[in-house]
């Protein structure tokens, strides 16, 4: 079968697939149509934190399909309840609106906000957010990504956004005394944007200022969130209390889910008729999201996740040391890591492409640096296994400079 003319013909080709086409996954592995398995550190861009078909998902799966898998939102239901209410216990007071992505969680967290100004009345308009961050590519999320080969020149809404340099705190100070903004939203870590980690001083001294203006806090924790980062959420690095946070990607355990938590400011102002949506929270996805949490907050496995994770940078930091003018330096946190490349695009795409002909997923972003999204199951032989084939990557990259 061809399943690549197939794709190619029957699909809207808004993404630029790679060469395989997946029959299965297991574990931290992906297998193609021909049995060829790929070591996963793709992920699905941080959804399958788990790896695939974790034991824990599949009963949750089996149990919850058994029940079942929709019902209209006018009834209760008890697997969103259930995750809504430990999503709050392990984050801030509030309540939990759910959606089905991470880019219908930026569009709830708009509105939301919207609702705020007009309820307090004090005339703040306008969300702040940093230069190359990204939240979605539906028409409101996409007014608050800052990455002009995304937002393009589509419409767009008609609110505010004050696009501010991350780390700049004397800049976002003045914006929000003399602009007088109703949030700022913020990644604890640019993903798209090249995996970079925002200072957990910065982002106190973003919360102190908020808290002083009477600005709102947000965190954008769709890519960051689910342990990603080695914390629940990663704010929690730097012990800061956001008003709002988004999340989605892996709280669903492979299917989709996101949603906004919104804090004790928040929590009440959306009313019957305000936002909505027919399928989320979906309880099959609910119900996997509660597996994923049952996992991710044993003690076991975060004390496995800490050991891999220190692992993978050590060696890394090795790879840095030997291959200095490739390799210059490394960005991340946690589980979400960026290698950024001083070569061309040209030679990182091939880079990727040898990786795939090896059995090894990678992901490129701003079109020279390698982001690993791993799963959080990944063990140490995983680890040798991706940078025994990165090394002699680096060291062809190395010997064509010389050359």
């Amino acid at each position: 079968m061809d399943w690549r003319s197939l794709d190619q013909q029957y699909i809207v080709s808004t993404y630029k697939r790679l060469p395989i086409a997946i029959a299965k996954g297991e574990g931290n592995y992906l297998y193609d149509t021909n049995g060829k398995g790929y070591l996963d550190l793709f992920t699905g861009l941080a959804v399958n934190v788990l790896g695939h078909s974790h034991p824990r998902i599949i009963q949750a799966l089996r149990e919850q399909g058994e029940q079942f898998l929709h019902i209209s939102n006018i009834f209760l239901n008890p697997p969103a309840i259930k995750l809504a209410q430990r999503l709050i216990e392990h984050t801030i007071p509030g309540k939990v609106f759910f959606t089905n992505s991470g880019a219908e969680a930026t569009e709830a967290a708009i509105k939301l906000i919207h609702k705020w100004t007009a309820a307090e009345g004090t005339g703040r308009s306008g969300i702040v957010v940093l230069s190359n961050s990204f939240h979605g590519r539906t028409l409101g999320a996409l007014r608050l990504t800052r990455q002009p080969h995304v937002y393009q020149d589509f419409p767009q809404p008609d609110f505010p956004v004050y696009e501010l340099k991350a780390g700049d705190i004397d800049q976002l100070r003045a914006v929000c005394e003399e602009r007088r903004p109703a949030a700022v939203l913020m990644e604890p870590v640019l993903g798209s944007g090249g995996v970079v980690p925002l200072a957990e001083s910065y982002l106190q001294e973003v919360a102190a200022i908020c808290q002083a203006t009477g600005t709102l806090f947000a965190m954008d924790e769709i890519q960051t969130g689910m342990g990603r980062t080695g914390k629940l959420f990663a704010f929690q690095h730097a012990a800061v209390t956001p008003d709002l946070i988004l999340f989605a990607k892996g709280v669903g355990g492979g299917l989709p889910l996101g949603g906004v938590i919104a804090g004790e400011k928040l929590q009440d102002l959306f009313k019957p008729g305000d936002h909505g949506t027919t399928f989320a929270p979906s309880p099959l996805s609910a119900a996997l999201g509660n597996a994923v949490l049952d996992e991710l907050l044993d003690a076991a496995f975060q004390s496995q996740l800490q050991d891999v994770t220190q692992y993978l940078w050590d060696r890394l930091e090795d790879l840095r040391a030997a291959f200095p003018e490739q390799l210059q330096s490394l960005r991340g946190k946690g589980m979400m890591v960026g290698i950024p490349l001083s070569v061309s695009p040209e030679e990182v795409s091939r880079l990727q492409q040898n990786l795939l002909e090896e059995g090894i997923l990678v992901d490129v972003t701003q079109k020279t640096i390698v982001r690993l999204l791993p799963p959080l199951t990944l063990t140490r032989g995983d680890v040798d296994r991706f940078m025994e084939a990165f090394t002699r990557e680096m060291s062809q990259l190395a010997a064509g400079k010389e050359a």
